[in-house]
């Protein structure tokens, strides 16, 4: 892949790919009973309902970042007892598990919108804090937008036949993107019949939709790839 990392994402825009993901959540979950709250995701595990705590609960870094006062987010990290982001991941799904689902969803709304806001208000090339270290708003908002879009798909938020092509299209940019940044070993050319990946002496095609579940540990366990391939194309997850 000749392209150097960010060319990959030349003209998406990263604010209104996560507004239109975070609205799709939004519709998704407005409309949601009690029994599709609490029916079982595609996130190993978590219930629906438990994919929105986990929303609302990363906007706790998310405006740590903004703030940026990430070191006050570790410290808060230290003193919970909470090691690595898994560990918080989980500690925000339970601390509102009882906590009444319309809470949960208007905290959710409410942290989100304030985060796309600052985001989309700083630019794309600003600096933003973070956990590793200093990275520019755009690249973090197409990670942001990447997850809305996963966790989307875990929940079964519905996507319009107008917005499929489209949204595998950038999803798998950004899969790329991410691949060519942490310095993966596989080699990708994205083509127009769908995404050519070679590693370990292994090459093979995939559709654009395949590449994406396969970027965020998504694609299903009797998908016919290669395991060590599948294991380096995660990136997004």
């Amino acid at each position: 892949m000749s392209a150097e990392p960010k060319d990959l994402l030349a003209g998406l825009d990263p604010f209104d790919i996560f507004d239109v993901e975070a609205a799709r959540l939004e519709r998704y979950f407005a409309g949601l009973d009690a029994e599709g709250w609490n029916r079982p995701s595609r996130a190993s595990g978590w219930s629906v309902r438990d994919v929105l705590a986990h929303l609302a609960g990363e906007e706790l870094y998310n405006h740590a970042c903004l703030d940026g006062d990430v070191g006050r987010f570790s410290a808060m990290l230290k003193q919970e007892g909470i090691d690595g982001f898994n560990a918080f991941n989980e500690w925000c799904v339970r601390r509102r598990r009882d906590l009444p689902v319309e809470e949960v969803l208007e905290e959710w709304r409410r942290e989100n919108g304030e985060t796309r806001g600052r985001m989309r208000a700083l630019g794309r090339d600003a600096p933003l804090q973070t956990s590793v270290g200093p990275y520019p708003v755009g690249l973090q908002t197409f990670h942001y937008a990447s997850e809305y879009a996963t966790h989307a798909d875990d929940v079964g938020a519905p996507v319009g036949e107008d917005e499929i092509d489209e949204r595998a299209w950038w999803r798998a940019r950004v899969g790329a993107f991410a691949l060519r940044e942490q310095g993966s070993q596989v080699e990708i050319a994205l083509t127009a019949d769908g995404v050519w990946v070679y590693a370990f002496g292994t090459s093979t095609q995939l559709s654009e939709p395949a590449f994406v579940e396969a970027t965020v540990a998504r694609l299903p366990q009797d998908y016919p790839l290669d395991r060590k391939l599948r294991a380096a194309l995660r990136c997004l997850a």
